[in-house]
C-alpha cells in the first residue's frame, strides 16, 4: 500500500479564512499563517478520513532529521497527528509552540 500521495493544492484556510497557495517543492498540509490543518487524511494525501474536524498545533516538537515537527490535535474526534514544518510557515507561532508543550495556542 503506497504511504504518501502528494497533493500540493491551495485552499482557504477555515480557520483564520485566509488564501494558501501551494508549497511547490511537497505536499501543502496546512495553513503557514495559523499552523492549522484539516483531518482529512487516513495515509498522507488520500483524503479517506471522514472526520474533517480542524487539526490545531498543540506543541512542536525539534528532530536532528524533520526540523520542526507540529503535532496536532483534532477538535472534533481528538485524534493527534504530527507533520513536518513547512519553509513558509509563520515562524512566531513555531516559536511559541516549542515553549508552549502542554496547550494550545
Amino acid at each position: 500500500m503506497k504511504q504518501f500521495t502528494k497533493r500540493d493544492e491551495s485552499f482557504i484556510c477555515e480557520n483564520c479564512g485566509k488564501e494558501v497557495g501551494e508549497l511547490g517543492y511537497t505536499s501543502r498540509d496546512h495553513c503557514p499563517h495559523c499552523l492549522c490543518s484539516k483531518h482529512v487524511d487516513v495515509l498522507p494525501g488520500d483524503r479517506a478520513e471522514d472526520c474533517k474536524g480542524i487539526l490545531r498545533p498543540i506543541q512542536v516538537e525539534i528532530s536532528n532529521k524533520k526540523g520542526y515537527v507540529i503535532v496536532y490535535k483534532c477538535d472534533k474526534c481528538g485524534a493527534i497527528r504530527k507533520n513536518k514544518a513547512a519553509n513558509d510557515d509563520n515562524e512566531d507561532l513555531i516559536i511559541k509552540l516549542t515553549v508552549n508543550n502542554n496547550g494550545i495556542l
